[in-house]
């Protein structure tokens, strides 16, 4: 009898610790009770449960309360976050932005970008690419210090190309320098998908609002 009535106590111990860990809210609290007082009516008079246990029972219910308050408290905040995030980028809106990358936002046949100089170049030339990789301008920068630098480019003869970007060329006593390139877009509107705030360029398309290196 006393075996049995062990093995019982142990059966409605883990599904005890099971209730606590995986249910939530008052309902979670309410189960947990109703087992404990099952489990205190059901244990054996010669090997009842002690404190410690009951303690150890009790902080678990707790804990997993706690920590539900925590997670609800962040989803608010997020949420909070996510609305205060949308309300900047509207503000935004009609402002233009440098993202990484070579593919030039066309506008009525002009197009700009920027480059990032890790350390002073003597030579940096902007090779101007048509769609199928061929070079049709070239805007020559002269030497430039680290750091950023802006460039603008008309198409001029070539305003008929429906597409264009752009590689660069910097060297310093012959040996090349390494230089990121950016390009330059306008921002059309603003919009969120699942708390990611996203900007919608006029060249480029979307991109997440992460991925922007300047606001101009």
């Amino acid at each position: 009898m006393i075996t049995a009535t062990n093995s019982a106590t142990a059966t409605t111990t883990a599904a005890v610790t099971e209730s606590a860990v995986t249910k939530n809210g008052a309902g979670s609290e309410d189960r947990f009770l109703k087992l404990l007082v099952a489990q205190l009516s059901n244990q054996d008079p010669l090997n009842p449960m002690d404190n410690a246990q009951m303690t150890s029972q009790m902080a678990q219910i707790s804990t997993v309360s706690s920590i539900e308050k925590v997670n609800t408290t962040l989803g608010s905040l997020a949420a909070q976050l996510s609305s205060l995030q949308m309300l900047q980028g509207g503000s935004l809106v009609g402002r233009n932005v440098l993202v990484e990358g070579t593919q030039l936002a066309l506008h009525q046949g002009q197009a700009g970008g920027a480059i990032d100089l890790a350390t002073r170049a003597d030579s940096v030339k902007v090779e101007i690419l048509s769609a199928g990789g061929r070079v049709v301008d070239t805007i020559d920068l002269g030497r430039l210090e680290p750091g950023r630098h802006a460039f603008d480019w008309s198409a001029g003869a070539n305003a008929g190309l429906v597409s264009a970007s752009y590689r660069v060329t910097a060297t310093s006593a012959g040996k090349p320098v390494a230089a990121a390139a950016l390009v330059r877009d306008h921002i059309e509107s603003v919009s969120s998908d699942n708390g990611v705030m996203n900007m919608q360029l006029r060249g480029l398309g979307s991109i997440p609002y992460s991925t922007v290196k300047a606001i101009l």
